[in-house]
C-alpha cells in the first residue's frame, strides 16, 4: 500500500492558504478517485482506497504544520508500512506557482513540516513532491506569506500544479519514484 501524505493545517481559516497546497493536491485526488478523506486516527484524517495502481492511503495531519512528523510516525507504527511506501506532497518557496518538484530526499530546506517528519522518522530519504508557491516580495515576512491565500491571477497556475501533482502521484503507484521523477521533473 502506498500512502500520501499532504501536508497543511487544519480548519477553515487555513483551507485555501498557500501552506495547504499539500491538503489541496489530496482534496483533488481523493475526487478523482471517489475518497473521502474523513477516518480520524493517527492524529490525522485519513482516506483509503484502490486506485489502478493500487491500494493507497490518503493522509492529512491535524496536528498543524509544525508536528507533521507526529502524525506520520503514529501512521507508520499503527499500520507497519515502510517509509519507501511514502510520498509527502508540500509547498515550497523556491520553486515558482505552477511548477512542481520531485525530490527522493533532501534537507527540510527550511519548511517546518518537513523537518518534523525528518526528527520523527530519523532520515531525510523520503518520496517528496515539492508545490510551487514562490516567495513573496522583499519585506513580505514568510510566515505572514505562506497563511496567505492565492491571488486570483494564480488560479490557472494553481489549478496547472494541482493538477500535475495528482497526475505524478497516480502514475507512482505503478511505477519506480525515480520513473516517476524522470516524467515529471520535466
Amino acid at each position: 500500500m502506498k500512502w500520501i501524505v499532504g501536508l497543511g493545517n487544519p480548519g477553515a481559516k487555513y483551507e485555501k492558504t498557500r501552506h495547504n497546497i499539500g491538503f489541496m493536491a489530496l482534496d483533488e485526488l481523493a475526487r478523482r478517485h471517489g475518497i473521502a478523506i474523513k477516518q480520524s486516527k493517527c492524529k490525522a484524517l485519513i482516506g483509503e482506497g484502490l486506485l489502478p495502481g493500487g491500494k493507497v492511503a490518503l493522509i492529512k495531519p491535524m496536528t498543524f504544520m509544525n508536528l507533521s512528523g507526529e502524525a506520520v510516525r503514529a501512521f507508520m507504527d499503527y499500520y507497519k508500512v515502510p517509509l519507501e511506501d511514502m510520498i509527502v506532497v508540500y509547498d515550497d518557496l523556491d520553486t515558482e506557482v505552477g511548477r512542481n518538484r520531485l525530490r527522493y530526499q533532501g534537507s527540510s530546506g527550511g519548511h517546518n513540516g518537513i523537518k518534523s517528519i525528518i526528527q520523527h522518522t530519523g532520515t531525510q530519504t523520503f518520496n517528496r513532491i515539492r508545490m510551487g508557491i514562490s516567495r513573496p516580495e522583499p519585506g513580505y515576512a514568510v510566515v505572514d506569506y505562506v497563511l496567505s491565500t492565492f491571488p486570483k491571477k494564480e488560479a490557472p497556475l494553481l489549478q496547472k500544479s494541482i493538477e500535475a501533482a495528482c497526475d505524478a502521484l497516480e502514475y507512482s503507484l505503478d511505477h519506480t519514484f525515480e520513473q516517476t521523477m524522470a516524467k515529471f521533473n520535466g
